[in-house]
């Protein structure tokens, strides 16, 4: 049977001719070198182009990627190397290699050497740790070197191909040949060595259309395939597959058997002729280039082939050969969640047939290995063949030790246990594949149809497009994977039977509505998934290892790679899973949680309590978080060890006292705010203002301060706020508490001089001089000199202001108004609750304001309708000096710093002289 092969394009990116193609061998990249001179970096994932290079003006026919220095290096037509830092675009280096076009390069997989080979008929190695110093020149070849390539066996040996005819193998230690191999009749353009351990090989591939397999050890042509048209321009050993890979100028890329040298696949992407192709050891990515683009496929399934039985045995399939090894055999106390596990590896045998599928029997006796068309059973101790037979896909039952195969589209046959086949089901639509279990799952093209294993009676038909299906181990639980979610079912068993009994044994072709309930949907894309009793494992696309009991899902680890789930063992608690180099690690998972859980979904609480016991405290507070996503928040406190955690718990279930007890115990800024949050709206002001002081929470005391009328509060608050830097909250709490001149003294502070001097007209008089010189002084440092010069100071302008040695004394009354009223108890508020709502004028009209001579009292206007304050009007001489102040700050482009309320005044006097009439009186105090 020829081998069956997945390919999947994961890039076509068409651009000029494609010289060189190089994967990156850690990011999803492909380096391609253009004939036009210019380089890019694709991201073969997104689409998309990572970098861009501009290099020459002449073609590059060499690329390749050196990962551990993050560079990239290029060799052109010009005869240069160039080198480039791939992530800053920087250029490290450009030397003069050869005499001749650069053909190829290749980077030594450990030491800092690049060989490049020309034109020239040289082969060059240089030294980058050096300063790309010429270390030693290989020179045998008769006309041009075409390729180069290192001994993946023997990094100290490379080969190379020439259109001499011939191909020669070298050492790094000599400048002279090992040994020629010859027998193409014209040119060899590439060469390549098999990187697997059991046979010597190289392959080539020349201007003659042939392509030829070496036993370099014996120096003899072991095999020649015929199938190409035209020049065979690229060759590669496919190192995790056996696959030969030929790519010609004819277009097309052959895939040929490497064990039997058959033509197994022919690609062909419409680009052109084909001329470069990468690999790498462990992906199963391949990149191409061609005269119109690049392409990047990947053959074949990126998964391990791997199994495990109940007892711990994993069998690995690496190509042909089988592996052993057991988990059981390793040190318990020193597994390390995440890290490889060192286990031996024994050799159990070989399949004839290269495994793309490998799987246990549900009782761990068999194995069943399927690939090339074929399944073959083997015994799992002995390895023994028990069984074979043609599929393209085997599934077994869930416990019976019935399986399904599937043969093309239409052919589904049934096996007994004793691997006879007892039955066929011929679909009527074309299936894409099986899945087995409890039911026989066929998966359309976008749906899947369950059938019984007995009687192949269709079940039910779900319209989804699956690509997995994982059953439980009871058979009661099925989780469905899509493409971009999965979908958690019930399987009710007991409805089956009903309905076959009812309808003798004849269903519907739609099966029967009530089989499945859907229970959950989750937007996560599976890789691969497990069942352990009722919660579902699995890895997503994302590289994190997943659980979900219900709909609850929790993360129990974060990956640093692909892995896929092996199984569980539930007398270790630990779950396996491998990489697709076939190393396995393990993740420690209590059973006892996982019953826990599902017991409190289930609603059966009894039976979780009696569970928590076998759980350890360690594990305590996960267990919480999950009662807490169930609504079981008191329960969940009770579990709860982590301060924080408890804390948020008791506030959200208002439990003030042991809330602050937890945050006295573990103070944290966020405890005290949650606190105090839940505090005030229980009215508990007095815990609410301890949590306020603890977490600085300013603006919530000045709230509370002021609501309570709590004076000596809000003066330390002030001083706390002015000291923290907080000065809105700072003012503010001074200017309630009738601290005038300590808001004074915070507008200084914080360089606000013109506020300061409008608030020291307003309030403090005596401070008017002292503000306005400071506004000068602070206008001129910013050249603004003009501005500086039309401010009125009352102390060189007296005449301005008449009223300022009065409006002092009644400062200092106003001043001890507020200190008597400051020492007023608050039972007193109904008799002076009318004072509120009366003009500081009136207020003092009643009280001796002492003039300088301590005998005299100054006149106060206690009749609204003449008091100059509201009456007179103000001169047009402080609208025209603001007018003027401010052409002179647009003249010298500085903003305004005067308050917009003196802006919009309107003013109804003519303009007097300049500063001669009489300046209004400051509006009256608060």
């Amino acid at each position: 049977m020829p081998l069956k092969i997945d390919v999947k394009k994961k890039l076509n990116a068409r651009s000029e001719r494609v010289k060189c193609v190089d994967l990156h061998p850690t990011e999803p990249w492909v380096l391609a070198s253009l004939y036009d001179g210019n380089v890019f970096i694709y991201n073969y994932e997104s689409q998309s182009v990572v970098k861009s290079f501009e290099v020459t003006d002449q073609p590059i026919r060499a690329g390749k990627f050196i990962a551990r220095k993050q560079w990239i290096v290029i060799g052109s037509d010009d005869m240069f190397i160039r080198v480039y830092n791939y992530n800053t675009t920087e250029k490290i280096k450009t030397f003069e290699a050869h005499l001749d076009y650069v053909r190829s390069l290749a980077v030594h997989p450990t030491l800092p050497y690049l060989l490049s080979s020309s034109d020239d008929m040289l082969i060059k190695l240089w030294d980058w740790e050096k300063g790309w110093a010429n270390t030693m020149i290989f020179e045998s070849h008769s006309h041009y070197v075409m390729q180069i390539v290192f001994n993946p066996k023997d990094s100290n040996t490379f080969a190379s191909a020439s259109l001499d005819h011939t191909v020669k193998v070298w050492n790094l230690s000599s400048p002279v040949p090992n040994f020629t191999l010859e027998g193409h009749e014209k040119g060899v353009n590439c060469v390549d060595y098999y990187s697997g351990g059991d046979k010597p090989y190289l392959v080539s591939g020349g201007d003659d259309g042939f392509v030829k397999i070496w036993d370099y050890q014996t120096k003899a042509c072991v095999q020649t395939l015929e199938g190409h048209s035209h020049n065979v321009s690229c060759v590669a050993f496919l190192p995790d597959r056996p696959l030969i890979l030929t790519g010609s100028e004819d277009g097309s890329v052959n895939l040929w058997h490497s064990n039997t040298y058959r033509l197994e696949s022919t690609l062909n992407y419409g680009l052109d002729r084909c001329w470069t192709v990468s690999y790498l050891k462990g992906s199963n990515n391949i990149a191409l280039g061609y005269d119109n683009g690049s392409v990047v496929i990947m053959l074949g399934k990126d998964q391990p082939v791997a199994s495990i039985d109940g007892s711990g045995k994993v069998i690995v399939a690496k190509h042909n050969e089988i592996l052993t090894v057991n988990v059981r055999t390793a040190d318990a106390t020193s597994l390390v969640d995440g890290e490889r596990m060192q286990l031996p590896t024994k050799e159990l045998g070989s399949c004839e047939v290269y495994p793309q599928q490998l799987k246990h029997s549900p009782n761990g006796r068999f194995v069943a290995v399927c690939g090339d068309g074929e399944f073959i059973i083997y015994t799992a101790l002995a390895w023994r063949n028990k069984s074979y037979g043609q599929a393209d896909e085997l599934v077994w039952d869930n416990g019976g030790g019935e399986f399904a195969t599937r043969i093309g589209s239409y052919d589904v046959r049934i096996f007994n246990k004793s691997f006879n086949e007892r039955n066929t089901l011929k679909p009527a639509f074309p299936v894409e594949g099986l899945s087995g279990g409890s039911l026989i799952g066929l998966r359309g093209a976008d749906f899947i149809a369950f059938y019984d294993w007995e009687t192949l009676q269709p079940i039910r038909r779900i319209d989804v497009v699956s690509e997995a299906v994982y059953w439980s181990e009871d058979g009661a639980l099925v989780a469905i994977a899509s493409e971009s979610s999965f979908f958690l079912l019930k399987f009710n068993r007991d409805a089956v039977d009903k309905a076959l009994e009812l309808f003798g044994g004849q269903l519907d072709p739609e099966g029967i509505e009530e089989a499945f309930e859907l229970t959950h949907e989750i937007a996560e894309k599976i890789v691969t998934g497990l069942w352990i009793g009722d919660c579902f494992i699995y890895t997503n696309t994302s590289n994190r290892l997943n659980y979900c009991v219900g709909s609850e899902v929790s993360t129990l680890a974060h990956l640093d790679r692909p892995l896929y789930i092996l199984g569980y063992l539930p007398k270790d608690n630990r779950l396996y899973l491998v990489d697709k180099s076939g190393s396995i690690v393990s993740y420690q998972l209590l059973l006892a949680v996982l019953e826990y859980k599902t017991a409190v979904v289930r609603g059966d609480l009894s039976v979780a309590e009696s569970l928590l016991s076998k759980v350890p405290a360690s594990e305590h507070n996960k267990i919480a978080r999950f009662l807490d996503s169930q609504g079981l928040k008191e329960r969940a406190l009770d579990l709860a060890t982590d301060a924080d955690y408890r804390c948020e718990l008791a506030i959200s279930l208002g439990k003030l006292d042991l809330a602050a007890s937890i945050a006295r115990d573990n103070p944290t800024e966020l405890k005290w705010r949650q606190l105090a949050s839940l505090a005030t709206s229980k009215g508990d002001f007095e815990l609410a203002t301890e949590c306020m002081l603890e977490c600085n929470d300013f603006s919530g005391l000045l709230t509370l301060y002021m609501s309570k009328g709590n004076r000596d509060g809000l003066i330390k608050l002030g001083e706390e706020a002015f000291a923290a830097g907080k000065m809105n909250i700072a003012f503010l709490c001074f200017f309630v508490t009738s601290q005038v001149e300590k808001c004074l003294k915070l507008l200084i502070s914080t360089s606000r001089y013109a506020e300061a001097a409008f608030f020291a007209r307003t309030y403090m008089p005596s401070e008017m001089s002292r503000t306005v010189e400071l506004w000068k002084a602070d206008l001129r440092k910013s050249n603004a000199i003009r501005i500086s010069d039309s401010l009125a100071n009352p102390d060189t302008h007296a005449h301005l202001f008449p009223d300022q040695s009065a409006l002092i004394e009644a400062e200092k009354s106003a001043h001890s108004l507020y200190t008597e009223r400051a020492s007023l108890p608050s039972s007193t508020y109904l008799q002076h609750k009318e004072d509120v709502f009366k003009e500081l004028s009136e207020i003092l009209g009643t009280m001796s304001i002492a003039t300088e001579n301590g005998h005299s009292e100054l006149p106060i206007v206690t009749d609204n309708s003449n008091d100059a304050f509201d009456h007179q009007d103000p001169p047009k001489v402080f609208q025209e000096e603001l007018i003027a102040a401010e052409d002179a700050m647009e003249t010298e482009g500085i903003e305004s710093s005067i308050p917009a309320a003196f802006e919009t005044e309107e003013f109804d006097s003519e303009i007097p002289a300049a500063f001669e009439q009489e300046i209004p009186k400051p509006r009256k105090a608060d």
